[in-house]
């Protein structure tokens, strides 16, 4: 009896919750209903904010209550994890309201929404790429701001996910033995991030790929590649003279000496 009784009380405490609810958007109180969407806000209650405020911007667009509204409405969709839809309105309060003082937040945010819609390195970077630019934007803009650390931070993190993209692409046409595209993709992957954790291995790989595309040459073209290819030796062993893959590039080198390549 005492369950039943608990369970309608429920019931009806949340009827009159959707009916005071309903009664909002329908009102013409836009005071309250302002109110009332702030207390939604703080409340976490985003939906229902974000239905009233999406309600009370026209009537308030030039105000100073608009500027806070456009505000709230980025951080509503924030806050649901629509970050595309969010990263747009924090752009567009930023575009619309410059100097406001929730715009150091509102560029902190749109760089946040395009790091989580930042995918693993193998897929396409289109957002990693726009997340490091309104992380730097923020950094630049604000240099003394309170979220340099964090930002500063993730674009570490990004650049590392590029840089596994690219060691991963330049590995790719080494492991398929396109050894000829190998050379050059896995320089520029150097040239493009020379303090990467993959350097060692990158520079082993550049030397046997020239080694092999050396080895598979037709003659015309057989002496020049095989000078190319000690010059990735030299390379190698310049930097990692007891490196991993040290003794294999000894013995592809020791090849080239007595000609039996």
């Amino acid at each position: 009896m005492i369950k039943k009784i608990l369970y309608i009380s429920l019931v009806t405490i949340l009827i009159s919750c959707q009916s005071e609810y309903q009664k909002l958007l329908k009102s013409n109180d836009y005071e309250n209903m302002y109110e009332q969407a702030l207390t939604y806000y703080n409340t976490e209650d985003y939906y229902k904010a974000y239905s009233l405020f999406e309600k009370l911007l026209p009537i308030y667009r030039i105000t100073e209550k608009g500027e806070k509204i456009n505000y709230y409405i980025a951080r509503c969709y924030y806050e649901e994890g629509d970050y595309l839809m969010a990263a747009y309105y924090f752009n567009q309060f930023i575009v619309t309201f410059p100097d406001s003082e929730y715009c150091e937040t509102a560029q902190y945010f749109m760089a946040l929404c395009y790091q989580y819609n930042s995918p693993k390195p193998s897929l396409d970077q289109t957002y990693t790429y726009k997340a490091i630019d309104e992380f730097q934007r923020y950094i630049n803009k604000y240099p003394q701001g309170q979220y340099i650390k964090e930002s500063n931070n993730y674009i570490a993190e990004l650049r590392e996910k590029l840089e596994i993209k690219a060691y991963e692409k330049a590995k790719l046409y080494y492991l398929i033995e396109d050894y000829k595209a190998a050379v050059v993709v896995l320089k520029n992957c150097l040239l493009e991030y020379p303090d990467t954790k993959f350097r060692e291995e990158i520079l082993y790989m550049t030397f046997r790929a020239a080694y092999l595309l050396a080895k598979n040459s037709v003659e015309d073209k057989k002496e020049q590649r095989i000078e190319s290819a000690i010059d990735e030796y030299e390379a190698y062993i310049d930097e990692y003279p007891e490196g991993q893959w040290i003794k294999d590039a000894e013995k592809m080198f020791e090849k080239i000496n007595n000609k039996t390549i």
